[in-house]
């Protein structure tokens, strides 16, 4: 019996092993999980699909900030809502992996000082279903990491509404027969 019984021993500690192996591996993710989204909680709009006149829901980050994950060029892009900033800024490391084209510097105004940077045209700029062409974009070699600002160059496209920790987009409403002629009369 000595035999079977350091075997049955064996399984079981191996079992349990397992369990405490795989508890906090899912822990682990879990946790990575609820931690990313505390700090973006708008990942899911970089796949959204909206219907005409849906409005976007933004939620604001535990940082105070408005994250939310989009396209630019179609490559998935973390942006950081401002609307203090003209154009879609990008730091220089991600506009040289999306491949953009410089098209002139400008000196810009930003919260660290004044800076020299580059201006670009972006293809097209997504965010949670809308979409935007030929938006104009600036490379800030200021930036740091990977997030790009999503300034008024996309956002004057809609009507932003801030109540306490959201921030709804609307698509702006232009006012009726704005490009529309006038019909002439005889």
């Amino acid at each position: 019996m000595g035999h079977n019984d350091g075997s049955v021993r064996g399984a079981g500690f191996g079992m349990m092993l397992l369990f405490w192996v795989l508890l906090i591996g899912v822990g682990t993710w879990w946790f990575q999980g609820f931690i990313e989204n505390q700090r973006n909680p708008n990942t899911h709009l970089v796949n959204a699909v909206t219907g005409d006149g849906e409005p976007i829901v933004l939620e604001r980050s535990r940082s105070g900030h408005f994250m939310a994950t989009g396209r630019i060029n179609g490559e998935p892009v973390e942006f950081l809502l401002d609307t203090g900033a003209t154009y879609v800024a990008v730091p220089a490391s991600l506009a040289d992996q999306l491949g953009l084209e410089r098209a002139g510097s400008a000196w810009f105004n930003t919260a660290n000082g004044r800076v020299r940077g580059d201006l670009t045209t972006l293809d097209e700029v997504s965010l949670g279903g809308f979409s935007a062409t030929e938006v104009r974009g600036s490379i800030s070699p200021g930036l740091e990491g990977e997030v790009a600002l999503l300034g008024m160059s996309f956002l004057n496209r809609f009507d932003i509404e801030i109540r306490d920790a959201r921030m709804v987009l609307r698509p702006a409403q232009q006012p009726r027969g704005a490009h529309d002629e006038s019909p002439s009369r005889p």
